[in-house]
């Protein structure tokens, strides 16, 4: 594979929804994997021979997997909506929203995420007991990011 195509490649991953794509060609494999708005190409060591797909021959490009809710047997998965800061707490006087272990209902608030200094609300989707929270106070978070986890 060629420069070119390799740029190809990345401008289509770029524009698209994908987050990770690998190509497989013989003995060469190149992995393009999105990071927050970059992408990046990562080639392992490959003959010093890799051959070069026809020109004009099109690329198939697989959609990205969609994420299932179920991470376990019976866990469920609240992610982030949008990209931005996370927030426990609607102060950092105020007791957090949850705790490992609380019982939260549908529509209880567990956090807030805060994009272009509005504050956005981040509510349950489902009643249960939560089991883990995956990020720290004050840390930025991208779409569709795995806040907590939750046993229904």
């Amino acid at each position: 594979m060629n420069l070119k195509e390799i740029q190809q490649l990345i401008e289509i991953v770029n524009v698209s929804a994908l987050d990770e794509v690998i190509i497989k060609e013989g003995q060469t494999e190149i992995t393009l994997r999105r990071n927050s708005s970059k992408v990046q190409a990562v080639l392992p060591s490959a003959p010093a021979f890799a051959p070069a797909l026809p020109v004009g021959q099109p690329l198939a490009v697989a959609p990205a997997p969609v994420a299932a809710p179920v991470v376990a047997s019976d866990l469920l998965e609240v992610r982030s909506p949008i990209v931005g800061t996370f927030y426990r707490a609607a102060s950092p006087d105020s007791d957090p929203f949850v705790k490992v272990g609380d019982k939260v209902k549908n529509g209880d608030v567990l956090c807030i995420i805060e994009a272009m200094k509005l504050m956005n609300e981040i509510e349950a989707e489902v009643s249960g007991a939560i089991v883990e929270i995956l990020v720290e106070n004050g840390q930025p978070v991208e779409y569709n990011q795995v806040l907590f986890r939750v046993k229904p």
